[in-house]
């Protein structure tokens, strides 16, 4: 069978069983994809356009099935997947959900810090130090995938620990999409900072791609983290992705590790 284009989101475009969407459909599958990857491809799209948003309910596995023309087993693949990248949350009794950060075991999946006696560490105390926007540096431009000078907005902020400074974060955004965001605002919400960008700005983070190594801090980070000798940190840079692999934050933090440790799971 030749390859059809992907379908959309109406009952009249349905995928046929047999079908492969084409390596040009732009959906982020290869050219004759399993067909539930295709299907997986298909929510991706719908959570990207915003057709459901985070913490609502998607349609049932059998209006899914109904609106793809598949069988349900294969969108409840697409679905297990999808759940277990944590994108979307299935609750018992009452459907499957969009992934939200203002879950509470959404919330902190990023934060790996963990205190010496093995428990993981909830909120921490927050101070947002700057808030401003800037021209892009060529590293922030292309960690972000936008263009050298384009406008970014870098913030700085302190998370503590029982009253004790503990990471100091630089977050780099490209300005667009988070048009309004101000020290002001970040100070005044009580969530975390990947819910506020999901509530308010519409940017949901999905993943994460990590590097670590030791640094040594300057005087300023000294004086922010409250350290009175030169101490060996924890440099741990981040780019967050939205849907489709975009990325959307770059953030380098660091971490005084005398009374945590950073903890990754490996698989």
């Amino acid at each position: 069978m030749a390859s059809t284009p992907p379908p959309s989101h109406n009952a009249s475009n349905p995928v046929a069983a047999g079908d492969a969407l084409p390596a040009s459909s732009g959906l982020g599958t290869p050219a004759f994809s399993p067909l539930y990857q295709q299907i997986k491809a298909l929510l991706l799209q719908s959570l990207q356009s915003g057709e459901w948003k985070p913490s609502t309910a998607i349609p049932s596995e059998i209006e899914l099935a109904g609106r793809y023309k598949v069988s349900q087993g294969t969108v409840r693949k697409a679905i297990d997947e999808l759940a277990a990248e944590n994108l979307l949350v299935r609750r018992q009794g009452k459907g499957t959900f969009v992934a939200t950060h203002a879950e509470q075991h959404v919330r902190y999946r990023f934060l790996r810090l963990i205190a010496n006696n093995g428990d993981t560490e909830g909120p921490a105390e927050r101070r947002i130090v700057d808030c401003k926007r800037l021209r892009a540096s060529t590293e922030i431009a292309k960690a972000l995938a936008i263009k050298p000078s384009d406008s970014v907005l870098q913030i700085r902020r302190v998370l503590s620990f029982a009253g004790q400074p503990t990471i100091l974060e630089d977050v780099w955004l490209p300005a667009a999409p988070f048009k309004g965001l101000t020290a002001e605002r970040l100070t005044a919400y009580q969530g975390a900072m990947y819910e506020l960008f999901e509530k308010e700005f519409g940017v949901h983070m999905v993943r994460a791609e990590e590097k670590i190594r030791a640094v040594l801090p300057d005087a300023e980070q000294e004086k922010l983290l409250h350290i009175n000798s030169p101490t060996p940190l924890l440099s741990v840079e981040r780019i967050a992705y939205t849907y489709n692999d975009a990325p959307m934050e770059f953030r380098r933090g660091l971490y005084l590790t005398d009374t945590h440790y950073y903890r990754n799971e490996l698989s």
